[in-house]
């Protein structure tokens, strides 16, 4: 190796050091820096001349691990998501209150049930109707707040989603812009280095809001997808997500795939092709914060409402609703009479039969629905009872056309033998028998000489149960209950339930009913408040169906917050373990720091020895 040789490799090593020394600087620099990843000099060998090499500094390298990295940030989506579940559910659990606590619904309905028992000891005393009248009022109200309370997480989780989206809006904006400056850029470039970290951390924020799985093609372009495969970033461009919100939102308002019908916010997203996606239909996002509002908003405090509604209307129905069962015909063909006369929409005709080619035994629960573009009514798999919608309003001889038509195929036959009289029987055929029948009316007077009374309302209307196409009456409910407005001028209508004759003073039929009702008969509950089936609903009493749905939002308040705790644990262990990869160590850059000290050392004395061997020669040659 000649002295050229020699001065040329000593100085590209001193170049080297120099370029090293200030990565060097700039890790310890950033050693506290959130996102920095520690640097390292990319550094390549270069042949020079016939013998001999020189070093070339080619850029900054970033040590990472990027299949940690890639966990890290599926498992962040994860916390996100957990994190926005456990806070909505921790707050549900606010709204219902401390169980056994004052100002709670288990609280109010012992209350009232409470107050309805000392009526009937007391024999209908006028202190003790007043005080029930006073204790269902505020079981009412209970139920206006716990919808109200319920509502309003409802409407704070719809603000959510506009922030949410909004800044996962930002960071994908953000993503794109670091994308294209990196573009400009050459390899090495030590401010690409720092690019990157900036990347890293909008893709991080990114991954909090939304899942996200990151590919960096060959050009060093960070393409960021969803789960479900939609490019959320690419080269240079940035999806949109765009959010219209009606406001807030009440128990009606619920979400629909037809954006005409819908009565919630609409999410959708811009892709960098220009194309838009609705988010919600077709579950673009399935981790981090936003799949949880979504799921909170549309499903979770959904159900939390079907069933303080189903409370809200098993009780108002328990108390106002008279069945009759129907009048044996002799046959054959055999069956019942039904008097059909007063039939509110929303009311039913009960019948069981028996198909005799399987011996099973069936349920239907004809329902009076006037609305006809909301028939027919849609039934789920092995639904039992299997519901079906007839128009009532019409007369007879439509109602008995409409069911021949609806259920014919079940060998059973209706006709309307005189009045408001409705007769089902089987065909003849021998396929079925029919086994009972009955008639389920709501009573609207207070002294019909019945039992019953519409002791709850739908506001100041009659609760029958009507179903529309706009929805059930019993949707939301439990925010309009209230106690009928005449009972609370007349508390003495809690035992007096007949003017001709008279009731008696001292007779507690009525209030013997009512206790009974809220206490020891036992109802039927709809599979959408989470408990039971179509096939195999959910039976018990009010007060054990209170306790059941109570239980299920208490377990799943604790399982969120477990989830969320176990979540954490899993981010915290895969970021210590990325940090110690990327994270700066002191130690190892003073290590580094005196071994390219001795280096440029060593390349310093080598170019003062070739300085000096060149003097001697140039002194040799005069």
């Amino acid at each position: 190796m000649g002295l050229s040789s020699s001065l040329a490799s000593a100085m590209s090593g001193l170049r080297a050091n120099q370029a090293a020394l200030a990565i060097v600087s700039s890790n310890v620099a950033n050693a506290q820096t959130p996102g920095y990843v520690v640097q390292t000099p990319n550094q390549i060998e270069v042949t020079s001349g016939s013998f001999g090499s020189t070093v070339l500094t080619t850029g900054v390298g970033r040590e990472l691990d990027l299949y940690v990295q890639g966990q890290l940030r599926t498992e962040t989506g994860g916390s996100g998501y957990a994190d926005q579940m456990a806070s909505i559910l921790g707050q549900l659990q606010n709204v219902y209150g401390t169980p056994g606590g004052d100002g709670t619904l288990e609280s109010a309905l012992n209350q009232f049930t409470t107050a309805l028992q000392s009526l009937s000891t007391s024999g209908g005393s006028l202190s003790a109707q007043s005080v029930a009248v006073t204790a269902a009022q505020s079981l009412a109200q209970q139920l206006n707040a716990t919808s109200n309370g319920i509502q309003t997480l409802r409407s704070n989780v719809e603000q959510d989603i506009g922030a949410t989206a909004q800044q996962a809006n930002t960071a994908m904006a953000q993503i794109a812009d670091i994308n294209t400056k990196l573009q400009s850029l050459t390899a090495n470039d030590p401010s690409a280095a720092t690019l990157m970290d900036q990347r890293d951390a909008a893709i991080d924020s990114l991954s909090k809001l939304v899942d996200v799985r990151v590919v960096t093609d060959s050009s060093g372009q960070a393409n960021v997808f969803t789960s479900t495969g939609i490019q959320l970033v690419g080269a240079g461009l940035a999806s949109q997500f765009t959010f219209s919100s009606p406001g807030a939102l009440t128990a009606n308002s619920l979400y629909d795939p037809n954006s005409v019908k819908s009565g919630v916010g609409t999410l959708s997203i811009k892709l960098p092709n220009g194309s838009a996606t609705d988010v919600v239909a077709n579950n673009v996002v399935s981790s981090g914060r936003l799949a949880a509002d979504l799921k909170l908003r549309d499903q979770t405090l959904v159900q939390a409402q079907n069933q303080v509604d189903q409370l809200a209307a098993t009780m108002a129905s328990a108390l106002s609703d008279k069945t009759t069962a129907g009048t044996a015909v002799a046959g054959p063909p055999s069956g019942f009479d039904l008097d059909v006369s007063n039939v509110a929409p929303g009311n039913t005709v009960n019948l069981t039969y028996t198909d005799t080619a399987t011996n099973t035994q069936q349920q239907i629960s004809i329902v009076n629905v006037i609305d006809p573009a909301a028939l027919p009514l849609q039934n789920a798999a092995n639904a039992n009872p299997l519901r079906v919608g007839v128009d009532f309003s019409g007369g007879m001889a439509s109602i008995v056309s409409q069911l021949n038509s609806a259920l014919g195929a079940n060998h059973l036959q209706f006709s309307n033998p005189s009045g408001t009289t409705l007769r089902v029987v089987d065909d003849g055929t021998g396929s079925a028998t029919v086994n009972a029948a009955s008639v389920t009316k709501t009573i609207s007077s207070l002294t019909s000489g019945n039992p019953q009374l519409p002791l709850f309302t739908d506001g100041t209307a009659l609760y029958t149960g009507a179903i529309a196409s706009t929805g059930l009456q019993m949707t939301g409910l439990a925010g309009r209950i209230a106690v009928n407005s005449a009972l609370v001028t007349d508390p003495t209508r809690l035992s007096v339930y007949s003017t001709s004759p008279v009731t008696p003073a001292g007779d507690t039929t009525r209030s013997d009913f009512l206790y009974s009702q809220l206490t020891n008969s036992v109802f039927s509950y709809s599979p959408q408040t989470g408990l039971g089936s179509s096939s195999q609903p959910f039976s018990g009493t009010v007060p054990s169906y209170l306790q059941q749905f109570l239980s299920i939002q208490s377990n799943a308040a604790t399982q969120a917050k477990q989830l969320q705790q176990g979540q954490s644990v899993v981010v915290s262990t895969l970021q210590e373990k990325f940090n110690s990869t990327a994270s700066v160590n002191i130690d190892t850059e003073m290590s580094n720091l005196i071994q390219l000290q001795n280096a440029y050392a060593a390349n310093a004395h080598i170019m003062s020895v070739v300085q000096s061997m060149m003097n001697t020669l140039l002194q040799a040659q005069g």
